[in-house]
């Protein structure tokens, strides 16, 4: 499928609702190798393998898997019921900071900084060993624990000796979503979509010092949510660069 160029960049929410989360503190996943983003969409027929991928990706500890789903393929007969104009959004901005116009599904990118055909497993790993070796990537420790309805997140200060600055962002997300898919390219089928982000809220900005934050769960919740990931990624919204540390944790 061909690149599209327009996009409609939307208002970071908050709040979209609540979910049901039992009182206990439970740790989050540390010290992972990779933070890997999906761009994908329901009306992409090169899109499924990909999507496979991903869930195979989340069952390992050491990746964080994502998958955003866009929405800027709808106009060719079915419109994604998981699709996010932000995403759209972010997935051009990282074309802008790489300085080329590489926007397509299935688009993996792997530590904010490599880009791979999303359905090429051996360009994954070979993504994740080649931007890991970069100074800075994914070595700011980051922890996340669950308290009732609460959120409590804390960062690490930087291991190198010029740190950059960033932002610290909350994704909400689903797991697991099955999709039964009525008309486009894979009319018929029921594609599942693993780690969905539903929402997105900015914790803080970063400066390569330590901090700790607390977040009520309404701010990122809504229906289906079940897991939470906390990243610092170098640079802005608008231009983003490399992930410096990442979290995730089950909601329940």
């Amino acid at each position: 499928m061909s690149a599209m160029m327009a996009y409609n960049i939307s208002r970071w929410s908050g709040a979209l609702g609540v979910c049901a989360i039992i009182a206990v503190i439970r740790p989050a996943h540390a010290d992972p190798r990779a933070v890997v983003e999906l761009f994908t969409s329901q009306g992409c027929s090169s899109c499924p393998p990909a999507d496979k991928i991903v869930g195979e990706l989340a069952k390992d500890p050491s990746v964080i898997a994502l998958s955003m789903p866009v929405d800027y393929w709808d106009y060719l007969g079915w419109k994604d019921t998981l699709a996010d104009s932000r995403f759209s959004a972010r997935q051009k901005a990282y074309s802008h900071v790489r300085g080329d116009r590489n926007l397509y599904t299935p688009q993996m990118i792997v530590n904010g900084s490599a880009q791979v055909i999303g359905s090429d497993r051996a360009a994954i790993e070979g993504a994740i060993k080649t931007t890991g070796k970069t100074e800075g990537v994914m070595s700011v420790p980051v922890t996340m624990t669950l308290s009732g309805k609460l959120l409590n997140v804390s960062v690490d200060a930087s291991k190198v000796s010029t740190p950059g600055r960033g932002e610290i962002w909350l994704c909400s997300v689903s797991k697991a979503v099955p999709i039964s898919i009525g008309r486009g390219e894979n009319r018929g089928q029921q594609i599942t979509y693993y780690n969905v982000v539903r929402n997105l809220v900015k914790v803080g900005d970063w400066n390569g010092s330590s901090g700790s934050w607390t977040i009520p769960l309404e701010n990122i919740s809504r229906d289906g949510v079940d897991g939470a990931v906390v990243y610092v990624q170098d640079g802005s919204r608008d231009k983003p660069g490399a992930m410096l540390g990442a979290a995730y944790t089950a909601l329940r």
